[in-house]
């Protein structure tokens, strides 16, 4: 199989630490201070490479917190193609409260871009050698909301395969391009792409099927958190809900979603399997602390348990 691209935009240093209690004006000591490369085709390719695949991992960064970006990247040996960029790559804070057990995310909007910055990222696409690319996050400031519209256009003139992950108007306008492989909403976001209520697997199930109907996309996963996932197709659908496990951190689980389902997808495996590994790896990133991502075993081992309880609506 060829490598698995992912690209990443808005890619971020992913600051993450504990403290026994989070109060406004006073000093919060933090312990257990970690870095990691995040941002959402960041963390698929370092799934789909946990999971025995290979990605490489197309992305912007500059700054002295982009050399910082890329010295991680190096330290998780991950293949990467980069893209520099005069402003900054920004740098995310998530903060444990060990005497509450919640978490506080801190996300800076990022740098902004110039046009001829992430036009390079397109004509770097065109250089590598691909069957599918992932598209995922947010879009810095400085990039036309069309900009998924042009991603979507080089994916199908190259006949390879588009997932993508993100949400609001970008979003929209590549639906209404159409031609995408896989579409990963969670459900508040797909209730709101739709414009109605879907409170439950019988009101999403109708609603994506009228989706792929159009002809704008081939397959949706959408991701419920604790209850579950849902995947429908033109001619099937498959509901599974989550196996229980201790909940540490659910940062990174949508993006260790992406990784095993289209790691499964690349690998041959037909989209229902592939949403089974996708929905083990989410569950087992949640096991994890902090921004840190799923392990191969444990993926394994939920694997297994998700074989053996699925459900088909």
């Amino acid at each position: 199989m060829k490598p698995i691209v992912t690209l990443t935009l808005n890619p971020s240093i992913d600051d993450t630490a504990e403290a026994e209690v989070v109060r406004h004006t006073h000093k919060i000591r933090i312990t257990n201070e970690q870095h990691d490369p995040g941002g959402g085709g960041i963390n698929v390719t370092r799934v789909v490479q946990e999971l025995g695949g290979s990605s490489i991992a197309l992305y912007m960064s500059g700054g002295t917190t982009g050399q910082m970006f890329d010295e991680l990247l190096a330290a998780h040996n991950i293949p990467r193609r980069r893209i520099p960029i005069a402003q900054s790559t920004r740098v995310a804070h998530l903060v444990y409260e060990r005497s509450t057990g919640l978490e506080y995310r801190f996300i800076p909007e990022g740098p902004e871009v110039s046009e001829i910055e992430w036009k390079r990222c397109l004509y770097a696409l065109k250089d590598l050698d691909w069957d599918w690319c992932v598209g995922s996050g947010s879009l810095p400031r400085g990039i036309p909301e069309s900009f998924y519209v042009q991603l979507t256009e080089l994916v199908i003139e190259r006949g390879g395969n588009l997932v993508l992950d993100t949400s609001g108007k970008p979003l929209e306008l590549a639906l209404e391009r159409g031609g995408i492989t896989l579409f990963k909403p969670s459900e508040g976001e797909f209730a709101k792409l739709v414009g109605r209520p879907l409170p439950t697997v019988d009101d999403m199930v109708p609603a994506a099927k009228e989706l792929i109907a159009s002809g704008r996309v081939k397959m949706i996963a959408i991701t419920m958190g604790g209850d579950g996932a849902l995947l429908v197709t033109s001619d099937n659908h498959l509901f599974l809900k989550s196996p229980s496990v201790e909940v540490k951190s659910a940062s990174g689980a949508g993006d260790s979603f992406v990784g095993g389902m289209v790691y499964g997808l690349a690998s041959g495996l037909i989209p229902e399997d592939a949403f089974r590994l996708g929905v083990a790896s989410g569950t087992a990133s949640v096991m994890m602390p902090g921004t840190q991502l799923c392990q191969k075993a444990d993926v394994d081992r939920i694997l297994e348990e998700i074989g053996a309880h699925q459900h088909n609506w």
